[in-house]
């Protein structure tokens, strides 16, 4: 794969939501494009049908016209087993709770019931996260379960799939009970599906653009799902580097609190597949399979870093309820 950008400047959100919007002819998606761009036009575009625009009279999502800068609207929706917290008995109390941490740095919780009593005081508000993890080990499930916190308190969300489609990610929500085309109907949430390869085409102007229009928005939270597929376009592990340590900056210009999902190493559970993006984020977990001689295989966490916050450092157990995932505090995995 050539880290070449072409001569034309691809409009990666359009082309992308234009090929979806072929495929689901009869749905009512948010994102309906245009597809006549010239050339030179930028996936952010304002002036004409923009990138998230609806192509009609009201204007693009981000258009001047437009009450909502991501754009409303829904399409037809994607997004469970009897579990194991018998075996995972213990006392419910935080270890943190009889201490208090001195900081004024304000703070989010992540919605992840048992992980954020791991967490003393929350993760700082705009942090950059990632949690990695290998197939199954539910890091779509964690990104969402963060979002649909912050949209229950009332904070407005973004959230881009490089991975699934729109409806795919609404249906999924819906799995575990998260009326996301509801908060998507009140513009509080705008759910994204971009093509990883026109993303990389064209990452010099989203870099450039993407800070103004989530501040736009007003998104106090934002997943990207996943950073590896955006890596994956780079070759040269010198390039690779270079564009993900410049699309990481421009999220943290961003000032939104954002957390990125990663594919573990082969090599290793421990590291992201091409070893970048924990050194760049605030904060680091971890999802991995754990298989003891006679036990089941189980799945487990842990918390490798979070900057400027006490936590704590043991794996402890989790599984995927019909709430999303439910981390085990108190128990251990064997």
């Amino acid at each position: 794969m050539s880290d070449e950008t072409p001569d034309d400047d691809v409009d990666w959100f359009e082309q992308g939501l234009s090929d979806d919007e072929s495929d689901e002819a009869d749905s009512d998606a948010s994102f309906e494009l245009d597809t006549d761009d010239s050339d030179e036009a930028s996936p952010f575009d304002t002036d004409d049908d923009g990138v998230f625009g609806t192509g009609g009279d009201e204007g693009g999502a981000f258009g001047e016209d437009s009450d909502d800068p991501f754009g409303g609207g829904g399409g037809e929706s994607l997004f469970d087993d009897e579990g194991f917290a018998s075996a995972f008995e213990g006392d419910s109390d935080s270890e943190f709770e009889d201490e208090d941490f001195d900081s004024e740095i304000p703070r989010i919780d992540l919605g992840i019931e048992g992980l954020d009593n791991m967490i003393q005081g929350g993760v700082p508000e705009r942090h950059l996260m990632v949690t990695i993890g290998g197939a199954g080990t539910g890091k779509t499930t964690f990104g969402l379960q963060f979002l649909n916190h912050g949209l229950e308190q009332g904070e407005k969300a973004v959230f881009i799939t490089l991975e699934q489609s729109h409806e795919a990610i609404l249906a999924t929500a819906n799995e575990f009970g998260w009326d996301f085309q509801e908060f998507e109907d009140q513009n509080r949430l705008a759910v994204v599906d971009l093509d990883p390869v026109e993303m990389a085409n064209s990452l010099d102007n989203i870099q450039a653009e993407l800070p103004e229009l989530i501040r736009d928005f007003g998104a106090d939270r934002l997943v990207l799902d996943s950073v590896s597929l955006l890596e994956m376009m780079y070759d040269n592990q010198s390039k690779r580097r270079t564009e993900v340590f410049d699309f990481t900056r421009s999220l943290k210009k961003a000032g939104v609190t954002t957390f990125l999902t990663s594919e573990a190493s082969e090599a290793s559970q421990y590291a992201s597949r091409h070893g970048i993006i924990e050194y760049l984020t605030d904060a680091v977990f971890v999802l991995q399979y754990v298989r003891g001689e006679t036990q089941e295989t189980r799945l487990a966490v842990e918390i490798q870093k979070i900057r400027n916050a006490n936590h704590s450092r043991e794996k402890k157990p989790y599984e995927m309820t019909e709430g999303g995932l439910s981390v085990y505090q108190q128990a251990n995995i064997f």
